[in-house]
C-alpha cells in the first residue's frame, strides 16, 4: 500500500476517531440496538462471501429506504463540560451518549434527515432543485437555493457532517479485514427486525485498543444495517450505530416536500453564501492529509500530526467562525454564541482542557509529553509540538513518538 493512500486511510479512520474521543462526553450508556438471536433463518455463507457482499453493498449505495437510526457513545472519558445546551443537531452532541436520526432517502436529489433534540428538532429536506433546513427551536426555516448550478447529490451518508449511517462506518471497518484480522461469522440475527448476518472481525495484535468489530449485514440485500465497536477494557460497545427499523421501498414523495409553519422566521441562501465555509473546510482537510505520517497499519496504524497543544486549542476556538473572521452564515452577535456552542468555539476548548487535565505525563528517548487514553483511543501530545492518534495502548504511540 502506498504512503499517500495509507495517509488517506487514517485521516478517514484514525483520525475522526481521535477527534470522537476529543469532544464527546464521559458516558456509561449500554448497546440501545438489540441484537436478537434466534433459529438460523438465513443460508450459511462463508466469511469470505460476506466480506464481498459486503463491499459490495457498499460500493453500490443507498437503495431507496426509510428508516430510524441510534447512535450511541461511551469511550469512557472523564468527567467534561455539560454539552446539552449545544442543540439537538450539534456534531459534538451526536458523539456523545444516545441519538435517533430519522431518515428517508428517494433516490438521487431526494433525501430528509430528522435529528430529535430534547424539544425540538432539527430537519434537513433536499429535493433536487432545493434544500430546506428546519430548525423548531429557532422557529426559523432556511432555503438553500443553487446558484449557477445544481445542488450535489443527496445521499443520506453524505446529506450532513454529523450524520454517521453503517454504510460509512462498515466501509471503513472493512479496509482493515486484512491478514491480521481474526473474522468470524453467524447467521441468525435480527436487525430491526430483519434477519441478519454477522461478521465478527477481530484483530490479532495485542496492542490494540479494539477487541472486536461487529457488523450485522441484512439478509437479503446486504446493507450494513448495525456496527459495533467493542474496546478490550468494556462489555459494551464504546461505539455502535443501526437501524432500528427499516424499509428498503421508496419514501412517499410528501416526506420530501416543506412549507414553513405559520409564523415561522424564513430565510434564503444559495450555495455560493455556504460554499466559502466549506471550500476552506475542505482545503484544510487536504491539507492535513499532506501533513499526516502514519506509523504501522492496519488496526494499530498511528497517525502522527504537526499540531502543539496550542495549535489544537486554537483551532478548535476557530470552528465557530467563518473564513475572514464572520460568524456561520452571517449569524448576527446574538446568534454567535448558538452557533458557537453548535460549530466549536469555548465549548470545544472546554472540552479540550478537562481531558488535558485527566493526562498523564510519559516520557522517552524522543522527549516527552501528555497522553490521553479513553476505552478506543489514545492520544500523545508531546512537547515538541505532535500530536499522536490511534485505536492502540498509550506504549505504542510512546513507542511509535520515536520514529520521528
Amino acid at each position: 500500500m502506498s504512503e499517500q493512500a495509507r495517509r488517506g486511510r487514517v485521516v478517514r479512520w484514525g483520525v475522526p476517531i481521535a477527534a470522537m474521543a476529543l469532544v464527546a462526553g464521559a458516558i456509561t450508556a449500554g448497546p440501545v440496538i438489540a441484537a436478537v438471536q434466534g433459529d438460523p433463518a438465513l443460508p450459511e455463507r462463508t466469511a469470505e462471501q460476506l466480506l464481498a457482499d459486503a463491499a459490495q453493498a457498499t460500493r453500490a449505495g443507498m437503495k431507496p429506504m426509510s428508516g430510524t437510526l441510534m447512535q450511541t457513545a461511551s469511550f469512557g472519558l472523564p468527567g467534561l463540560p455539560d454539552m446539552s445546551g449545544m442543540g439537538g443537531a450539534s456534531p459534538a452532541t451526536l458523539l456523545a451518549g444516545s441519538h435517533e436520526i430519522k431518515v428517508w432517502y428517494g433516490g438521487a436529489g431526494q433525501v430528509r434527515l430528522a435529528l430529535p433534540g430534547r424539544m425540538s428538532e432539527t430537519d434537513l429536506i433536499v429535493n433536487r432543485d432545493q434544500i430546506w433546513l428546519w430548525e423548531s427551536d429557532a422557529n426559523k426555516a432556511t432555503r438553500i437555493k443553487a446558484s449557477g448550478g445544481e445542488l450535489p447529490p443527496a445521499r443520506p451518508e453524505n446529506a450532513v457532517p454529523s450524520a454517521t449511517t453503517p454504510q460509512q462506518v462498515a466501509q471503513e471497518v472493512l479496509k482493515n479485514a486484512d491478514a491480521d484480522t481474526v473474522v468470524s461469522v453467524t447467521n441468525n440475527e435480527k436487525v430491526a427486525d430483519r434477519p441478519a448476518y454477522q461478521l465478527v472481525l477481530a484483530p490479532k495484535d495485542s496492542s490494540s485498543l479494539v477487541r472486536e468489530v461487529k457488523l450485522a449485514l441484512d439478509g437479503e440485500t446486504f446493507v450494513p444495517l448495525r456496527v459495533q465497536l467493542y474496546a478490550k477494557s468494556a462489555a459494551e460497545p464504546a461505539f455502535e450505530v443501526g437501524f432500528t427499523s427499516v424499509t428498503f421501498t421508496p419514501p412517499a414523495q410528501d416526506n420530501f416536500t416543506f412549507t414553513p409553519p405559520a409564523g415561522a422566521k424564513v430565510e434564503e441562501r444559495s450555495i455560493g453564501d455556504l460554499g466559502q465555509g466549506m471550500k476552506a473546510r475542505h482545503e484544510r482537510a487536504e491539507g492535513l492529509k499532506d501533513k499526516v505520517k502514519v506509523v504501522g497499519d492496519g488496526w494499530t496504524a498511528v497517525a502522527v500530526l504537526p499540531v502543539s497543544e496550542q495549535d489544537l486549542k486554537g483551532r478548535l476556538s476557530q470552528q465557530g467562525e467563518q473564513p475572514g473572521g464572520q460568524n456561520p452564515e452571517g449569524a448576527s452577535e446574538g446568534e454567535a454564541s448558538r452557533y458557537g456552542g453548535r460549530f466549536g468555539g469555548a465549548d470545544a476548548s472546554g472540552i479540550v482542557d478537562a481531558l488535558l487535565k485527566s493526562a498523564k505525563p510519559v516520557s522517552g528517548a524522543w522527549g516527552s509529553g501528555k497522553v490521553i487514553q479513553t476505552k478506543l483511543i489514545s492520544v500523545l501530545l508531546t512537547d515538541d509540538g505532535r500530536l499522536l492518534a490511534g485505536a492502540v495502548t498509550p506504549e505504542k504511540l510512546v513507542e511509535a513518538a520515536g520514529q520521528k
